[in-house]
Order: structure tokens, then C-alpha cells, then sequence
């Protein structure tokens, strides 16, 4: 179950510009219903049936405007507000683009192709056709980007090689804090209730500290509606969609409205794992706050590696619960826009065993182990410009959090943790050269209680890690030239410090290290970007040299656990070296004729352990992609049709470490429609997805089932929405 409720109080200081004009298409043609928001502002008009879009009481400045329309290209543009200012954009119908402007690469709008940072996106088109309710399943079709599986449910993404604690994952700018770094475990994030997902491919510390050693995944909800001023106005939509594979049914509705300054929107899945979604909000001239509630939950069962051999159906089950509130302001003083977004979260894990008795004969069933982490965090942000050219961002962050043990295994200790750090991150733009840099300065302290069970007394980390970055852009017509250099850090986790029992799910037991220190990572990355009317490329190379990487080993030791029959496991220890990850990706996108697009996709990554000369764990293997799309587009904006095959291919891992298992290479093909038409007086969507579509057996080298179990065979996705 997800819950996410928001409330926007706005304060009113005064009144304000206006911004209007009319959007339409290459011929002419008013475009009724695209989105029109003024990012830093998070303010959103519709257009109408004219194609004219207003916005009121808007304080004047700089800012970046966002234009979207169904079927058509994203655009972007900068405006200067003062007084009653005019603004209208051409959107074009074509299949080749990227999403227009990022705000993740550095916490500030800014056009995607000038960042230096490796950045992408998978807008809400994008979103839909994945047709996947987990974060890290809907991200790997994207180069460079892969998920570490349990089932088809449950993903952890994978940037350049690196997972778990060394990806940092948000939602709309506010770190998610939970124990999604243990192998069984995904973000608490639904996938389905994004507007897009936008990516950095590598270190990003300077901007968010520790976990972004590999990469940051930043889930962007929709802006919630607005009324500008005019009257009040209420919008529904309903969805339905079905699943093959796994007999999944999926029911949706969606109410949303606004009303003077006030915007709010209710949103609810429902499933075997269900959701829902609520915002709701009030704007004004000058600034805004947004308080957010998401409550994710959900129970689903883990396979065992001998359930599936024996015929058994039995397996731990997990349970979890994931509660939000967020906090979020934004003001303009004068030149600057001031930025704070506080987040507590509440995040409950219990594994209940099915299967075991004690040494005592006693049966085990019950809570095998209950954690729980309580996080606090807070930014403070300072958004400058200093004339047309300079622009920049200074800031404060903060986190509080503890994390309570329960339960008759305690995998960690009961521990607190507190840090800080201040940064700063300035932009320059001198013709056709755009230069970044920024530096951080993070402080943290960690207490560990004293706990029998894992033989552990009293313990205090304290950890101060610099992290810094320096990217330069160069443009030449339609291409761009990218180099950058960042340096990045990540805090050891609870589990690799203090750990000591067994880790059934991986069939070890494992003992951390308390002597553990924080992992620094030095990334150079170079890439070439070009985006013409009909083609987009992109190539990059990287190179990531990380200090200290922690890895686990196995050991000659063996310990023997209490299990019906008695189990005896291999004992693994957390250990430290240098480690090097070398690799690059491409993608190419060709719009042969109005109603043909052709799109390739590779990547490929090489890590090594440089004291063991040994690969790391887990690297994904070489892979690439060639798909074609058809695509029909009739005289009203809402009268489009697509139809798609992708081939899919995915080598050996021939460079194996020795906890990895081998698996064999394999193709698949993935087909894909959909349409948008009127129906029923609303806009319907029918989108239709074939997976494996020739139902190949393999065993995907991501898979945390593949020692037991085959990947998912043909999978048929139908979804049905209906809007206003």
C-alpha cells in the first residue's frame, strides 16, 4: 500500500506579472491541453481549446518555462517576467529528443545538454510504456543503467557497475533513507506515480553526499494543478491494466483540481501491492510550501533456493512499511531564490520465517528480524545569479537518524547517527564554453550500542569526507563536448561494520568490520552529445578509481545454525581495497521517415579489485539493443498511434568473481502499442506491451534467483487510461 497526501500553503506578499501566449504546432495549430510550468516556481498552467496559455501573479525574474504536449517534443525556454510578458513555443511532432531540462545534475534548472554530468530521463511517456510498478526495472533500458532483480517486483538500479548504498536514490530532491541496500530489498518508490525520472551516471557527493559514489536516481512527481487566478476547476482520469505473467490486475483513479491559489490531487492504485497518491496545495507571488505525506507498504515472499527444487512453495516473507512527510519552501528575496526541504521517514522491515526449529526443538516461525530506522534531513539552498552569465547555488544540509533492532536476530546493532556539510556549486557560461565546479565539506558521527548477540560492545565513527567536481561544456552547432572530473565518498553502512549472523538469503554468515573507512571515489568521464532535428547521439567513456572499496569474502571458516536440519554456512568478512570501473555507452536515435524511428542502444563495463586482481561482484555483462518504432499522429493532438519491436541482447559474463554464478548470454524481443483517441468524452490511452515475446528461457547474470530459478518467461501488459 503507498499513501502520499500533500498540502501547498503559498505566502501572499503582493501581487504580481503576468505570463501568457499560445502554443501550437508546426502548422499553426493551437496544441489544447499541453502543460505549461515555470520550473523554479513549480507554478503550471493548461492551455486551452485557443492554445493560449496565462499565468497571474507571477513575481518578476528569470526562469525556465516548460512546454509539453502529448505526442509532441518537449521544449524548453528562458524568460525574463516584467510587467505583462509574452511567450509562445512551437512544439514539434517528432520521435527524436531528449527531456529538455534537468534539475538533479545541479539542484537548479538547466538545459540537460549543457551539463557536464552524464545526465538522462525517462519521461512519463517513457514511464508508461516500461508498464513497471519497480523503479529499477523501469530505468534499465536505459544505457548504462541495469537492476539487480529478486523477481519481478523488486529491483535495486545499477549505475556504471555500482548498487545498493553507492546509489543514491530521492524523491523530488529529499534522499530516501531506508534499507534498500540489502540484496532483498528495493527503494520505497513507486515507478507508476512519477512524472519522469531523471539520472546522473556517476558521482554527484558534491550535491548530495554519501550513496551518490555511483550515481543518484531522482523521482520527480507531477506538479500539482493550478488555477491562475481563474475558476475553479475539477479533473478525473481512471486506469485499468492487467499483466500475464503473474495474473496481475491493476485498478486506478485519479481526482484532481484547483481553486484561487489552492491545487491538490488525489491519486490511488490499487493491486496486491496497492497505492495511493495525494497532493493537494496553495499558490502566491512570492514563494510556496509543500507538505507531503507518502505512506509505501506492502508483504511478498522470497524464494528459497531449495523451495523450488523440492517442490516446496514455502519461503520467508517480508513486510515493510515506509512512512514520508515532507517539507518544502521556496521564496525569492530579491536576487535570490531560497530553497529548504526537510523529510522525516519512518521505515519498518520484518522478515517472517516460515520453516526451522531451535536447538531446543522449539518451531521458528514468526518475526526472524524487525528493524527499524527513523531519518530526519534537511537542505537549505541558495539559488544566486550574478548578471546573465553566472549562476550558482549555495547550500547547508543536515540528517538525523537512528535505527532500532528487534526481533530474535539482530542484524545490527541499535545505532544514531548524525552529520552535516555545507557546498557550493557555481555555474559560468562564456560563449560556446559552460563551466561548473563545486566543492563540499561533509562531518559525521555514528554511536553503536553495545549488543551480546553480536558480540559487540560500544561503539563511535566519526567521518569527514571533501567532495568536489569541475565539468566544462563545449558547443559546436548541433554537438556538444562534455569532460568532467568528480570526486565522491560513501559512509560504510551498518551491516558491513557490524554485522555477525547468518544471511539466509545469500546462504552465509556473515561478520563485518569495525574498522571500516569511508570509500572515496575519483570519476573522470568524457562524452560526446548531438542533437539534430532527425538524429540524437550520444557516446561516453568513464573511468571511476574508487579508495577503499568494501567488498565481502569468503573465508576456510564454517559456522553451524540452528535450522531443521542443522545448517552449516560459510562464514564471509567485509574487507577493504582499491577498486577501478572502466566503461562506456551509447545510444543513437534516427527518424528515417515522418512514420519511422530507429534506436540503438549499448553499454559496457569492466571492474576490478585491485588488490585481488579479482573482477567485482555482480558487473553487468556487455549488452545492446536495436528497436523501430512506427508512429501515426492524426489532425487532433489527442488522435496518435505507435507500434514497436526492440531486439534485446545481452552477452556472457566471462569476467567472473568468485561469488558470482555464471550464467549464458541470450536475445529477446519486446514488442510494443498503443494508441490515444477520444473516448467515452474523455482522452483514452491504450497501451499494449509484449515481453520475451518468443518466451526464451534464461537466467538473467542480475538475477537473484538464478541459481534456482529461470528469469520471466512471455509477459503480456495491457493498460487502459481514461483523462480530461
Amino acid at each position: 500500500m503507498i499513501l502520499d497526501a500533500a498540502v501547498l500553503v503559498v505566502s501572499l506578499l503582493g501581487g504580481g506579472d503576468t505570463l501568457s501566449g499560445r502554443i501550437a504546432d508546426a502548422d499553426g495549430y493551437a496544441v489544447a491541453g499541453a502543460t505549461v510550468t515555470v520550473v523554479e516556481l513549480h507554478r503550471v498552467a493548461l492551455t486551452q481549446a485557443d492554445g493560449v496559455y496565462r499565468f497571474a501573479d507571477l513575481p518578476r525574474g528569470r526562469y525556465t518555462i516548460a512546454v509539453r504536449g502529448l505526442g509532441f517534443a518537449p521544449q524548453a525556454r528562458d524568460v525574463t517576467l516584467h510587467g505583462a510578458t509574452t511567450l509562445s513555443v512551437t512544439l514539434e511532432r517528432t520521435s527524436v529528443w531528449v527531456e529538455p531540462v534537468t534539475v538533479t545534475a545541479t539542484r537548479a534548472p538547466l538545459e540537460a545538454r549543457l551539463s557536464p554530468l552524464p545526465t538522462e530521463a525517462l519521461s512519463e511517456d517513457g514511464l508508461r510504456r516500461e508498464q513497471s510498478v519497480s523503479l529499477a526495472h523501469a530505468l534499465a533500458a536505459l544505457p548504462g543503467i541495469n537492476a539487480l532483480t529478486t523477481g519481478r517486483q523488486i529491483g535495486k538500479p545499477i549505475i556504471r557497475g555500482l548498487t545498493g548504498p553507492r546509489v543514491l536514490v530521492l524523491e523530488d530532491g529529499s534522499r530516501l533513507e531506508d534499507y534498500s541496500w540489502s540484496d532483498e530489498d528495493g527503494p520505497s518508490v513507486d515507478a507508476r506515480l512519477a512524472q519522469r525520472v531523471e539520472v546522473i551516471r556517476g558521482p554527484a557527493s558534491v550535491l548530495y553526499g554519501s550513496d551518490a559514489l555511483g550515481g543518484v536516481v531522482n523521482v520527480i512527481p507531477e506538479e500539482l494543478p493550478d488555477a491562475n487566478g481563474g475558476p475553479r476547476a475539477t479533473r478525473t482520469g481512471f486506469e485499468i491494466s492487467a499483466a500475464s505473467n503473474n495474473a496481475e490486475l491493476e485498478g486506478a483513479a485519479r481526482v484532481e483540481g484547483a481553486s484561487g491559489g489552492w491545487g491538490w490531487r488525489v491519486f490511488g492504485i490499487g493491486r496486491f501491492a496497492s497505492s495511493l497518491h495525494t497532493p493537494a496545495g496553495t499558490r502566491g507571488a512570492r514563494g510556496s510550501t509543500t507538505l507531503r505525506y507518502t505512506r509505501y507498504g506492502g508483504e511478498f515472499k522470497l524464494l528459497e533456493a531449495e523451495g523450488p527444487a523440492s517442490g516446496a512453495e514455502g519461503g520467508p516473507e517480508r513486510r515493510l512499511s515506509d512512512d514520508r512527510v515532507q517539507l518544502a519552501s521556496e521564496y525569492l528575496m530579491g536576487g535570490l531564490r531560497l530553497e529548504t526541504k526537510a523529510q522525516w521517514q519512518r521505515h519498518s522491515l520484518i522478515e517472517v520465517s516460515d520453516t526451522g526449529v531451535s536447538a531446543g526443538g522449539q518451531p521458528l516461525e514468526g518475526t526472524a528480524f524487525d528493524l527499524l530506522l527513523n531519518t530526519f534531513t534537511l537542505d537549505a539552498l541558495a539559488h544566486h545569479t550574478a548578471g546573465a552569465r553566472v549562476n550558482g547555488t549555495l547550500g547547508v544540509s543536515g540528517v538525523t537518524q537512528s535505527n532500532d533492532t528487534r526481533g530474535r536476530i539482530p542484524l545490527v546493532p541499535n545505532a544514531r547517527m548524525r552529520s552535516g556539510a555545507v557546498f557550493g556549486f557555481e555555474q559560468a557560461s562564456l560563449g560556446r564554453v559552460r563551466v561548473l565546479a563545486g566543492a563540499r565539506v561533509d562531518v559525521r558521527r555514528l554511536r553503536a550500542d553495545s549488543n551480546a548477540k553480536l558480540g559487540l560492545s560500544a561503539q563511535t565513527r566519526d567521518y569527514t569526507a571533501f567532495a568536489g567536481n569541475v565539468g566544462i561544456v563545449y558547443r559546436v552547432g548541433a554537438a556538444a563536448l562534455t569532460a568532467n572530473v568528480g570526486r565522491a565518498w560513501r559512509a560504510p553502512t551498518l551491516f558491513e561494520l557490524f554485522s555477525n549472523g547468518p544471511h539466509l538469503g545469500e546462504a552465509r554468515y556473515e561478520i563485518g568490520d569495525v574498522d571500516l573507512k569511508p570509500e572515496a571515489g575519483t570519476n573522470l568521464d568524457l562524452g560526446v552529445r548531438w542533437q539534430g532535428e532527425h538524429v540524437r547521439l550520444e557516446l561516453a567513456a568513464y573511468r571511476n578509481a574508487i579508495g577503499r572499496f568494501i567488498y565481502i569474502t569468503p573465508t576456510d571458516s564454517f559456522v553451524t545454525i540452528s535450522t531443521s536440519p542443522p545448517d552449516s554456512l560459510r562464514v564471509y568478512r567485509y574487507r577493504q581495497a582499491d577498486a577501478h570501473l572502466l566503461g562506456g555507452e551509447a545510444a543513437l536515435e534516427v527518424e528515417v521517415a515522418a512514420p519511422l524511428t530507429l534506436r540503438a542502444r549499448a553499454d559496457a563495463v569492466r571492474g576490478t579489485n585491485q588488490a585481488t586482481r579479482e573482477p567485482l561482484p555482480l558487473v553487468p555483462p556487455a549488452r545492446a539493443a536495436l528497436g523501430a518504432e512506427l508512429h501515426r499522429t492524426g489532425v487532433g493532438w489527442a488522435d496518435r498511434a505507435y507500434a514497436g519491436a526492440e531486439i534485446e541482447v545481452a552477452s556472457r559474463q566471462t569476467r567472473l568473481n568468485p561469488l558470482d554464478v555464471p550464467t549464458g548470454g541470450y536475445t529477446l524481443l519486446n514488442l510494443s502499442a498503443g494508441f490515444v483517441r477520444p473516448m467515452l468524452g474523455r482522452i483514452g490511452r491504450v497501451d499494449i506491451a509484449v515481453r520475451n515475446a518468443t518466451d526464451v528461457s534464461y537466467r538473467g547474470f542480475l538475477s537473484r534467483y538464478k541459481e534456482f530459478a529461470l528469469d520471466p518467461g512471455r509477459n503480456v501488459v495491457l493498460r487502459l487510461s481514461l483523462g480530461e
